[in-house]
């Protein structure tokens, strides 16, 4: 069969990487670094959280660089909240936002507000002018249980859009093949997907880029600014300041380094959404 790396034009045994930098829109230190990674670093693609309060800031600033939408429906931190951009109240959790927690959207989330949510945030971005690259989800949600993964296939073929999708032991480990599914439906995903802990992953996308396989893997990270806005309302700066560090450091050390000396050849989500097209 043909691989995904010789649909995009490269060798079945090349390594390509895409490097996604999660989170643009929520915040302004986040935006911030989420295009200083895409236009100087080793950036190669974003997502944006529609719902956040600096997405309209990320949609000002943008130049065509290769973004999707990162599919929001939690809203994980306490002193810093967003909401559903639709009437979802099966989406609020009595605070002002999205719930906190995954378990949570699972036990009151109303399906039919799941994905007329949803699919708003797609039109959205796109009515803001992003040229769309890919879905992805915010906290992994919409892959978790099945029937939140349909919505999240659904709009994958609706759109002509590639999706983010982990691995074969997350399939052993939720119990249901979504990879298969995503397939038999024409949607185009990485081979590879590295799972990180939290922001702050040096450790992990440098480990994981010293083993990388062949085909299409995707690292993601959390770049943010320094900022007393970001100290503010993120637990992990410090380690979404790292991140972004590691994506720009032009040194040994840096992402940039460390794939090529893998390799790898960086690649975005919209050569993956241009096979999947064709």
């Amino acid at each position: 069969m043909t691989t995904l790396a010789e649909r995009l034009g490269h060798g079945p045994d090349d390594r390509l990487l895409i490097v996604n930098c999660d989170d643009l829109g929520s915040s302004h230190s986040a935006n911030t670094a989420v295009y200083d990674a895409l236009r100087r670093g080793a950036g190669t693609s974003a997502s944006l959280m529609v719902p956040c309060p600096w997405s309209r800031g990320a949609a000002a600033d943008y130049r065509g660089e290769d973004i999707g939408v990162h599919l929001t429906l939690n809203a994980e931190w306490d002193l810093y909240r967003w909401g559903p951009i639709t009437q979802a109240p099966s989406l609020l959790d009595g605070d002002g936002g999205f719930p906190r927690t995954v378990a949570d959207v699972f036990e009151h989330a109303d399906l039919d507000e799941v994905r007329r949510e949803l699919r708003a945030q797609v039109e959205r971005a796109i009515f803001w002018g992003f040229d769309v690259s890919h879905l992805d989800s915010h906290m992994g949600t919409l892959q978790l249980r099945p029937e939140f993964y349909d919505v999240y296939l659904d709009l994958a073929a609706e759109f002509s859009l590639p999706l983010r999708l982990s691995g074969a032991s997350t399939e052993r480990r939720i119990g249901f093949p979504f990879r298969s599914l995503a397939a038999e439906r024409g949607v185009v995903f990485p081979d590879h997907f590295v799972h990180v802990r939290s922001a702050g992953c040096r450790a992990d996308v440098s480990a994981a880029l010293a083993d990388l396989g062949r085909g299409v893997t995707e690292v993601y990270l959390h770049p943010a600014m320094d900022t007393p806005e970001l100290r503010a309302m993120s637990p992990d700066w410090q380690g979404r300041v790292d991140d972004h560090a590691f994506l720009v450091d032009e040194g040994p050390g840096g992402l940039s380094a460390l794939a090529s000396a893998a390799g790898a050849a960086l690649i975005g989500y919209r050569a993956l959404r241009e096979a999947m097209r064709a």
